[in-house]
């Protein structure tokens, strides 16, 4: 092989001249042209191109190991990979712990102030049970309107009688008056005696203040004093609102400072329906403050503070990194692959199939990009929760990026179990399998979607699981995995016999046609991909005309330094020389010094 056995000065001497002579000649038998391509048009110095630009491709295509072998070039990304991994999942087993204490304190005080502010509230609705132990909390009377709203005002003034530490917000300690708001449409009147009406949909809203009274508060009476009255047959929605501050003592630790709080309060009256039925709950917002704690106390030198923005800053560091590095690398893959193009228009006279052109185009980087954006930006965030530049809640934005970005950071060791056989056999089958599977959901979806439509609209009125589009849905992907089949039949109404067989056959019908029929074909299409595959493995994978090209090479070409030689520059010279256009010239050079480190990772 000349291109291999001359030496690098050689070459350098002789290619820019020679290329200028080029011919359209056939390839001798030691050019190194596979078979299945056209011949090339090139004279001796072809050959030597054509090796060159073969070695470059199967660097490119080397897996980090192999390009340790060929060119003893250090895989930075590869371990910036590592370190990403290790530090990312050390933040969010932090967070995680944080968030769960954040989140946990926030809804057991919430679950308090149902206890105290909401008449007919108990213990057994703060489980969520299935099927449901209680009906929905809501009054029905007038009498049991303002008794509710005289419980919670009652609360509200008698706070010091409750166990959590919970003060008012002002700061003598002093009650602020609650506000009562009505929601109410401009003009509804209704005559049901005579099917008459006045009505005006624009909603508009009126406020009163609480005021403290001596003796036993009644909302009723208060109200008509300041000549208002609820107009339920108007009312839309009704609240009574306050806040409450509080600290949390259980995140104070050996370098952990208490959290200071304040909840906005609201409960609220839902007639929104206009059915009878006024649904009673109870909002609690929690805004954090800054504290004014002991100056003695240990959490002065800001040791934890310090701590979490160093890994914050770390964890932000090392994913620009990598984000920048896996941009360059497939900007780099681009500028090759248009080389490549080019050499195969040029030297063949053909063009670079779409899968061949589609080989440089690395899923993986594309998804190591979006996981560092998404921990970069819940980094970001989970910094300024922590200095508490944020008032509201903004912990389930930061996690919400956070654990996305951890999954897809996880999703990518795949991509390095891939360079084992055995582990490699799954990734493999997934993608093989993976345009069959689109096409079969399509259909499979299709005949979900009909079922959907059909049993909200039918079965909903009937049926707790079919109330929804949403919970439709659910069900019925859960009878798909087997899940509470004999609940969903028994908890069907029978106030419509027809009705009720309706739902026997439609059940038995979307569960015998799913589970029996449309699982065993998808197994079926996966097992198929997954016997290909142990297929292509005893007998060798298809190859598209770039792997043709390039061959495989050998465990004794990887380890003989064959890649550390100048092949790079010779190669350039000899593009220059042999393509005229200026683009294509100047992308190699951008490729040519770090293009041998293009695919690192």
């Amino acid at each position: 092989m000349e291109g291999i056995s001359s030496s690098p000065e050689e070459h350098t001497a002789s290619e820019g001249e020679e290329a200028r002579k080029i011919t359209r000649e056939s390839p001798s038998p030691g050019n190194h042209v596979d078979q299945g391509f056209p011949q090339a048009t090139s004279s001796a110095n072809i050959s030597q191109l054509e090796e060159k630009m073969r070695r470059k491709l199967q660097f490119f295509f080397m897996n980090p190991i192999e390009k340790w072998h060929a060119k003893r070039k250090f895989p930075y990304k590869f371990i910036i990979q590592l370190i990403k991994i290790v530090l990312v999942t050390f933040q969010l087993c932090l967070f995680a712990h944080n968030r769960y204490n954040h989140v946990n304190y926030t809804e057991d005080n919430r679950v308090s102030f149902s206890h105290l502010f909401l008449l007919g509230w108990d213990s057994t609705r703060e489980i969520n049970a299935y099927p449901p132990g209680a009906g929905p909390l809501a009054v029905y009377k007038l009498d049991e309107f303002y008794n509710a709203l005289d419980y919670a005002y009652a609360g509200y003034y008698n706070l010091s009688n409750a166990i959590g530490p919970y003060s008012y917000n002002d700061e003598n300690n002093n009650p602020p008056p609650p506000v009562f708001c009505q929601f109410n449409y401009k003009r509804g009147i209704i005559n049901g005696f005579n099917e008459s009406y006045e009505f005006n949909a624009e909603i508009v809203s009126s406020c009163v203040n609480f005021t403290k009274s001596e003796g036993l508060f009644s909302s009723q009476k208060f109200i008509k004093e300041l000549n208002l009255e609820v107009d339920f047959a108007s009312l839309v929605r009704a609240e009574l609102m306050f806040s409450i501050k509080t600290i949390n003592f259980r995140a104070a630790g050996p370098i952990t400072p208490p959290d200071c709080f304040r909840f906005d309060v609201a409960v609220v009256f839902d007639n929104e329906d206009h059915d009878g039925q006024m649904s009673l709950s109870l909002e609690a917002e929690p805004y954090k403050l800054a504290c004014k704690g002991d100056k003695e106390y240990v959490t002065d030198n800001k040791i934890d503070q310090i701590l979490r923005s160093i890994l914050n800053i770390l964890v932000i560091l090392i994913c620009s990194m990598s984000l920048m590095l896996c941009s360059r690398a497939i900007y780099r893959a681009q500028l090759l692959k248009e080389l490549t193009v080019q050499f195969f228009r040029q030297a063949y006279d053909k063009e670079l199939s779409l899968d061949g052109r589609l080989e440089f185009l690395n899923v993986w980087y594309i998804m190591i990009i979006v996981n560092d954006i998404l921990i970069i930006m819940g980094s970001a965030i989970k910094e300024q929760i922590e200095r508490n530049q944020f008032t509201n809640d903004q912990w389930n934005v930061c996690s919400l990026f956070l654990g996305t970005g951890n999954l897809l950071v996880w999703f990518g060791v795949l991509r390095y179990l891939g360079f084992f056989k055995t582990y490699n056999v799954v990734i493999l089958t997934l993608k093989k399998a993976a345009p069959k599977i689109f096409r079969f959901s399509i259909c499979a979806l299709l005949l979900y979607a009909g079922f959907t439509f059909c049993g909200w609209l039918i079965l909903g009125p009937y049926h707790m699981k079919f109330r929804s589009l949403a919970t439709t849905s659910e069900c019925l992907f859960s009878l798909i995995n087997g899940d509470d089949m004999f609940a969903t039949f028994s908890v069907m109404s029978k106030k419509s016999h027809l009705l009720w067989w309706f739902s026997r056959i439609y059940l038995y019908s979307f569960i015998s046609l799913y589970i029996y029929v449309v699982l065993s074909l998808f197994i079926s299409v996966i097992m198929d991909a997954y016997d290909t595959i142990k297929q292509y493995y005893k007998e060798g994978f298809p190859k598209s005309d770039l792997h043709t090209f390039m061959g495989a090479p050998s465990c004794d070409d990887v380890s003989s330094g064959l890649y550390r030689t100048q092949s790079s520059s010779s190669l350039n010279a000899t593009m220059n020389s042999l393509f005229c256009c200026n683009f294509y010239r100047s992308a190699y050079s951008k490729i040519d010094g770090g293009g041998s480190s293009l695919n690192l990772l």
